[in-house]
């Protein structure tokens, strides 16, 4: 098995040969195998019928099917006349043509009266294009109205047998939104998967769909665990460090695509982590925690977790992160947990790699890892053997290149925030020349 060390079948030469064989040394899983072993456990949230607003930032469960045309009919594009094109042929500031105007039509308008030879009719923008008009003279190509064959700014109030002056030619259909010039109906406007954001709801609206199927956003709930954490704003005590790793990973998750909520931190006690545990898991769909899984004195979190059965603690074949929780609270069927490292990088750095594809599976997307593109480092890389190192650094699109940010600390939060990328140095290299070609993963885009 990848990672493990099989005890030997023969006695040590310093060993009894009746004593007991030393325990076989933990597990120790590389990062492509706890990761598939995630994302085996969850996959999409079932499908729900939601209002537009509601379904803002979910992904379609269905095709889209128009059920009719848009625009639904012809309509006008401008404010200005409705006119048949032969009438104003050959027309000037000079010599104008000259069109009765047979009535004003507004949007939304029902009854459209017909214009025949040498008419006209007034028309706002969205209106429909009354029987018998066959293009729109904008406002501006006309003297609005007023007689005095000058180009008007605006339209003017109707005036009873009203006239008027069109100072150039208007051609066949100008300044007319045909009826399904943009949506036919019949067509799939949008596709099963597609994220629906303002642009796409805008749509759903305009052809008449007042609730749509979707994936929905998972929600999930983000806490801290140490009794050493204290919110910002509040005096930090000896010994204490303000809590930054529920903002931090809320606001990744959030990004991610969840609705999440954050419950902060949470002391090193066992019957308050089971409390804040009981009442959190009614809303939510994924529990994410940072700090406690390391091998150490205070085993709260793990005592916790591991009465509810079928969470496991594991050891990674990566730096920063090897300490991993993860499993399910309740049985099969319970909340999936995922439990991180408390120190902020490596909470962050194991969010990127192991949480967010869990979202994004659960929200139903295409694509559920962060792109990964290879480019030039002009330092040299040092790692530590067996295990796959994440750097923080600054990649360039402009010329390929990414330089490291900061150190290899797994506290360097300053680092972390001026980073857009992670630097991947494999488990089997323990350094990297300058110049040489590295995996970066990048954290925006």
């Amino acid at each position: 098995m990848t990672g493990s060390t099989e005890p030997s079948t023969t006695p040590s030469a310093c060993c009894d040969a009746g004593a007991d064989p030393a325990p076989a040394a933990p597990r120790l899983w590389t990062v492509d195998e706890h990761l598939a072993d995630v994302l085996a456990a969850v996959g999409p949230l079932p499908a729900i019928e939601l209002q537009l607003l509601e379904a803002q930032g979910c992904r379609l469960d269905e095709d889209v099917i128009a059920d009719g045309d848009l625009p639904p009919f012809d309509n006008s594009s401008m404010d200005g006349y409705a006119v048949r094109t032969p009438d104003t042929e050959g027309a000037t500031d000079t010599y104008p043509s000259v069109l009765s105007v047979v009535g004003d039509i507004a949007a939304g308008a029902g009854e459209l009266p017909r214009v025949g030879p040498g008419q006209a009719a007034r028309i706002m923008t969205g209106a429909p294009l009354p029987p018998g008009a066959r293009a729109v003279a904008p406002v501006e190509w006309t003297d609005g109205g007023t007689g005095t064959g000058v180009a008007a700014a605006a339209m003017t109030a109707p005036v009873p047998d009203e006239e008027v002056r069109v100072l150039r030619p208007v051609a066949e259909g100008a300044h007319i939104r045909r009826r399904g010039s943009d949506v036919t109906a019949g067509t799939r406007v949008l596709e099963a998967g597609t994220r629906l954001g303002p642009a796409q709801l805008g749509l759903l609206a305009a052809i008449g769909r007042p609730t749509v199927k979707v994936r929905p956003r998972p929600r999930v709930v983000v806490l801290s665990t140490g009794s050493e954490l204290v919110q910002p704003g509040e005096p930090v005590g000896p010994g204490q460090i303000a809590d930054s790793n529920s903002f931090t990973l809320t606001a990744a998750a959030q990004e991610a695509g969840a609705i999440a909520y954050r419950v902060g931190a949470v002391p090193d006690e066992a019957e308050r982590l089971r409390a804040v545990l009981e009442d959190q898991l009614g809303r939510a769909d994924l529990i994410v925690t940072s700090g406690g899984v390391s091998v150490g004195a205070y085993d709260v979190v793990k005592e916790v977790f591991e009465s509810y059965g079928g969470v496991d603690f594991r050891r990674l074949r990566m730096q920063p992160g090897k300490p991993q929780g993860f499993g399910r609270i309740g049985g099969a069927a319970g909340v999936p947990l995922l439990a991180l490292p408390g120190n902020p990088v490596s909470a962050y750095i194991s969010f990127e790699l192991f949480v967010r594809p869990v979202i994004r599976t659960m929200l139903g997307a295409a694509h559920v890892h962060r792109p990964v593109v290879r480019a030039l480092c002009p330092a040299a890389l040092r790692s530590p053997a067996g295990r796959r190192q994440f750097l923080r650094g600054r990649y360039s699109a402009a010329d390929g290149t990414v330089e490291p940010v900061g150190g290899a600390g797994s506290h360097l939060v300053g680092a972390l925030a001026r980073a857009n990328c992670l630097i991947t140095v494999p488990e089997d290299t323990t350094a990297l020349p300058a110049g040489s070609e590295v995996d970066v993963v990048l954290l925006d885009s």
